[in-house]
Parts: structure tokens; C-alpha cells; sequence
């Protein structure tokens, strides 16, 4: 634990800076950039605005399109009133690391691959994702657990054989050569893992404490240089992804991300994971020091395996599979642990595919897919003949009872936590994370009029729950929640098809307010594809997991958000088209350069 050790001063210094960085952020949980709502922001980015460096001119719409002068009237209809040619002065909340990003970098320096973050706090999931930068409050608690997972990751990192790896030198190192060896992984670790450049005497103050352990009793050349790992991981610049920027010509309100701070944003945008060695050579040359270099890099790491764990990470989220293996429906033996396992795994493969192997990539043929991937477990449990083994192939499906996404068992099955089906709670998931369309939960008075239909065997559940639809103060939500979730009733809570319940055949049709009249899953599918505002939705969901907060119509960032959606629908709402629009807009290509 270095905080019990004797430090120098500088040492000393690092150390208190953590808790402070962490103190500022819990104040509203913003660094900089322009006020959320009412309540204002405060005014540094970790540190003063750096003034050194290269400048960039913004010029023609430059910055990829996101482009509403700040401050700007919205048009009649409330949108942002975004001009083709004056970039809008971004906000940059300070972000910390979530788990996902954290477990990735640890392991991708090759100190952990044993998921550590996994006990810190659980992570604020109100955007969904566990990353809004204004909902990442500290406390004490995490501040311990990082202590606490520094030693454990340090410990690793520098015991039996895993050392050598660690530290190649030392294998061989001697009482002669141990502060070189040690220098060295200071000045190669360091700017791998805090993401920059070693700023001036940052290198001297890590040997500084590898010194003062070294000279302890008891201590070895071991536990010194685990000493400089635990500082390093607990620095700011590790846990926080801190920006200064650097001066744009011409523009005395924005400034450009530095080189290595822009590589630190494609890298947690489209890998969620630290920089590479690539990466970090590119930030190096000026290759990310303009939009068409920012491009021209995406581009590469959207090609990229790393890519698809990402993308992975942001559909597990979005849809209701990450849990399927620990549901209960004991009144289904049919489903196990291990089949919800499969069914995830079904979702993930079938997506991947569809977006990284050349079938067409778009988010709005993943609604009407007439296929799907199944080992043979799965297989068996959809009735479909001739699949063996554990591996994953793709088959076709019924496009009457089986059509895209929506009709996978994960998913139906997902949506509920009861052994009974609910179509309002599947219909409200559509609503609110397919169309992005605000459904407030029920509160006070009319919140204690709300009850769940009671069991009944003479009925089904459309008629129980239809009764929300005629009562005159639930009518306005379920109206937009209820027929889609009814259009889901031919699937049953663990997501097989059937034709009656309680011997009365199923009533699957319904006419959405967004969507339009439909009869059964197919149908709506083919209509959740044919729908802008479910494109629009994917794009925007996207934008607030990329850019690590909930963007409003309020926000001065909304314009990025009518950029990416507009690029999206450019390119046929290609997903990967919509990873490499999201670099571009000037939202993640600008930093405010006034602090509030």
C-alpha cells in the first residue's frame, strides 16, 4: 500500500491530487463545457489549458458537420438550428474509466485478465451503459477499491515468471543495474498506461518512490517496481481520461484534443480499451491532429477485431440478454442456465455477423433477418433439424414465426423476470430503447393504482392487461406500450412460439402510434426497419454510449447528434458508417476552450 509508504514530496503531491480530481468531479460529476440544465459546472479540466503544441484551423464545416453556432435558436420544432459551416463549441465532461473500459486496460498491459473492476461499486446505469460522465459520483469506498485492486494487479504483475514478462531486464538484473531496469519500464509503462507523453521530472519522481521502497526493510526489486505500479494505476491520468488541448487557429472558444488525447478517445470510442502501440505512433506523428487523419485512423480500427468487443459490450446493454443466464422460470424446465447462456450468445453472434461480415450491415436489416445462428442445444429448442455440435452455424428460420432480431428467445424471453408474459413490459423495452420515445414510471397517487393483472386461466393476457389501455389515466403510455408488447404474446416467457394460451388462440395484432397496424412479430419487425425514428434512435443511443453522456435537445451538443443520424441515414444505416460518423462530428473532434 505506497499511501503508508515514505514518499518524496512529489510523490507526495501525485497521491493527493487522486482524491482531489475525485472531490471536483463529485460536485455535479462535470469538469467543463456548458452548464446541464440549471446547475452549472465547474471550471478545469483537471489543470490549466496547455498552450503548447501544434493549432488546427477550423474551416467549411471541418469538424465533420456537427455544426450549430453555440448558443444558436432551435427552429420551430425545437430542434437545434445547426449552420453547415460554424462548428459548435462542444462539452467535455470529465469521464472516468467504467469497469468495462478499466478490466480491458489492465488486461491489454498486461497486468490483469481477471476482471478486477468487477469489485469496485456498481456503476450509475440510468444511460443505460454505466458511463454517463455526469452520473460518475466518487466516494470513498471506490477510492479504497482502487488502492486495493493497484496492489493486487501490481502483486501479479511482478511475481514468478509473469515479472520477466512484466520486465524482460529483470531476469538478469543486479544490485548494479537495477535503476536502469527499473527507468526503463517507468519510461515505456508510464506513457503506455497513463495514455501521454511523461511530462517533465514525472520520470524521476516514480524512480524517487522505487528508491525509497528499495531502501526499506524487507523490500526486494520486485515489490519496488510494483510500488511504481500501484502509483501509476492509481494516477488520475489512469483513472480519469483528463484533456487539455491545444489552441485552433482562429477560434478562441475551442481548442483540439492533443494527439494523445485524441488517440484515447478513438481507442475507449471504438475498442474500450487503452491505445495501442499503432495508435499511440499515429498520435505521435500528428496523424490524428486533423478530421480527415481522425478519419483515415477510425477507419482502421473499425476493420479491426478489437471493433467487435465493443460492439458487443454496447448490444448487451442495450438489449435485455447480458442476464439470461441467471433467470428463473420454474415453470419451464426446459430453460436452464446454459440455455440463456446460448441465447445470449445467439444474439451476439447473429449481430456480429450482420455488422462486420459483409451481409448488408444495416441496424434496419436486423429486424428482418430470415435467419439466425444456433449451435445444436439451441437448435433443438427452436425445432430446427440438422444442426450438431457446439459451434455456432447459421440457419434459415420461418419468417412466420422467426424474422430478425425481435423474434430471437433471448430477447423475448429477456424482457420479463416473471413466469408469466407481460406485454407491457416487453412493449415498453421497444418504446423506450428501439424508439428512444420517454415513458415516466408511474408515481404518487396514480403509482399506487397500478397493479399487475391478477393469474386467470380463462384468459389471455391481452385480455387481462388490456384494461390499461381503456383507463382514461393510464391510456396516454400504454397506448404506445401495449399493442407492441401484444404483437410479442406468440412467444411465451422463455421465448418459444405458440398459437393459444389457455386454449384461446393468441390475438397478436395492434396498431402502434410510431409504427403503424401490424399482425404478429413479422409484421411489426418489417415495420421497426421501414421506421426513421427507430434508425435514429440506434444512431442517438450510440452518441450518448460514444460520447459517455445523455445529449438533449438542450444540450449544445445536440447538433452532433442530427449529424450522426444524418450520416447514418447516408449510408443505408450501415453500423460501422455510424462508428466512423461518430469521430467526426465536433463533439469528438473539439475540446470548450472556456472552463466554467
Amino acid at each position: 500500500m505506497i499511501t503508508n509508504r515514505s514518499l518524496s514530496s512529489k510523490n507526495a503531491e501525485r497521491l493527493w491530487l487522486f482524491p482531489c480530481v475525485l472531490a471536483l468531479a463529485s460536485c455535479t460529476g462535470l469538469v467543463e463545457g456548458e452548464k446541464k440544465g440549471d446547475t452549472g459546472s465547474l471550471a478545469a479540466n483537471g489543470g490549466p489549458t496547455s498552450t503548447t503544441g501544434p493549432t488546427t484551423t477550423i474551416g467549411g464545416g471541418g469538424g465533420g458537420g456537427a455544426v450549430a453556432g453555440g448558443g444558436a435558436p432551435g427552429t420551430a420544432d425545437g430542434a437545434p438550428a445547426c449552420a453547415a459551416t460554424t462548428p459548435v463549441t462542444p462539452r467535455a465532461p470529465l469521464r472516468r474509466l467504467t469497469q468495462f473500459e478499466y478490466n480491458n486496460t489492465l488486461s491489454d498491459l498486461n497486468l490483469d485478465t481477471t476482471d478486477l473492476a468487477q469489485n469496485l461499486p456498481a456503476e450509475d446505469l440510468s444511460n443505460g451503459f454505466g458511463n454517463d460522465a455526469d452520473s460518475q459520483s466518487p466516494s470513498s469506498e471506490l477510492i479504497k477499491k482502487y488502492e486495493s485492486i493497484a496492489e493486487t494487479a501490481a502483486a501479479q504483475a511482478t511475481s514468478g515468471a509473469k515479472f520477466a514478462t512484466t520486465l524482460p531486464c529483470s531476469v538478469n538484473v543486479t544490485a548494479a543495474t537495477e535503476v536502469t531496469c527499473a527507468r526503463s519500464f517507468v519510461e515505456s509503462f508510464g506513457p503506455k498506461a497513463l495514455r501521454r507523453p511523461l511530462q517533465a521530472g514525472e520520470s524521476d519522481s516514480f524512480m524517487s518512490l522505487f528508491q525509497t521502497v528499495r531502501a526499506g526493510s524487507g523490500s526486494t526489486f520486485a515489490t519496488s517496481v510494483a510500488a511504481i505500479i500501484e502509483a501509476i494505476v492509481q494516477d488520475p491520468s489512469f483513472i480519469y481520461r483528463l484533456e487539455f488541448g491545444v489552441p485552433v487557429a482562429g477560434r478562441t472558444d475551442v481548442l483540439r484534443p492533443t494527439g494523445s488525447e485524441m488517440a484515447a478517445r478513438l481507442s475507449y470510442m471504438l475498442w474500450g480499451t487503452t491505445p495501442d502501440d499503432s495508435l499511440r505512433a499515429a498520435a505521435a506523428s500528428g496523424g490524428l491532429d486533423t478530421p480527415e487523419g481522425v478519419a483515415t485512423q477510425a477507419a482502421v480500427m473499425v476493420a479491426d477485431p478489437r471493433a467487435k468487443n465493443q460492439v458487443r459490450y454496447f448490444f448487451d446493454n442495450l438489449l435485455p440478454i447480458a442476464s439470461l443466464n441467471s433467470l428463473t422460470r420454474t415453470t419451464f424446465p426446459a430453460y436452464t442456465s446454459k440455455l440463456g447462456a446460448l441465447m445470449r450468445q445467439e444474439t451476439e453472434t447473429f449481430l456480429e455477423h450482420l455488422v462486420f461480415d459483409g451481409q448488408g450491415g444495416s441496424w434496419a436489416s436486423a429486424f428482418t433477418a430470415n435467419y439466425t445462428y444456433v449451435n445444436a442445444q439451441l437448435a433443438t429448442f427452436y425445432g430446427i433439424q440438422g444442426v450438431v455440435g457446439d459451434q455456432f452455424q447459421k440457419v434459415n428460420v420461418d419468417p412466420v414465426k422467426r424474422l430478425g432480431l425481435l423474434s430471437q428467445a433471448g430477447v423475448v424471453a429477456g424482457t420479463i423476470h416473471s413466469e408469466e408474459t407481460n406485454p407491457v413490459v416487453r412493449g415498453g423495452f421497444v418504446v423506450r430503447k428501439l424508439l428512444c420515445q420517454a415513458i415516466p414510471l408511474p408515481t404518487g397517487a396514480i403509482g399506487a393504482m397500478v397493479v399487475v393483472p391478477a393469474a386467470d386461466a380463462n384468459k389471455t393476457a391481452r385480455q387481462r392487461y388490456s384494461a390499461h389501455s381503456s383507463n382514461p389515466v393510464c391510456h396516454v403510455c400504454h397506448t404506445n406500450m401495449d399493442p407492441v408488447g401484444f404483437a410479442f404474446e406468440n412467444y411465451d416467457p422463455i421465448g418459444q412460439w405458440r398459437d393459444q394460451e389457455n386454449g384461446i388462440t393468441i390475438d397478436a395484432t395492434g396498431t402502434s402510434p410510431a409504427l403503424g397496424t401490424f399482425k404478429g412479430p413479422a409484421e411489426l419487425g418489417q415495420l421497426m426497419s421501414q421506421s426513421p425514428d427507430v434508425q435514429q434512435c440506434f444512431a442517438t443511443s450510440w452518441v450518448n454510449y460514444g460520447y459517455g453522456r445523455t445529449v438533449t435537445s438542450n444540450d449544445s451538443d445536440a447538433c452532433a447528434v442530427s449529424s450522426v443520424q444524418a450520416k447514418f441515414k447516408d449510408a443505408g444505416y450501415n453500423v460501422q458508417k455510424l462508428l466512423l460518423a461518430l469521430t467526426q462530428s465536433d463533439t469528438f473532434l473539439y475540446l470548450p476552450a472556456v472552463r466554467e
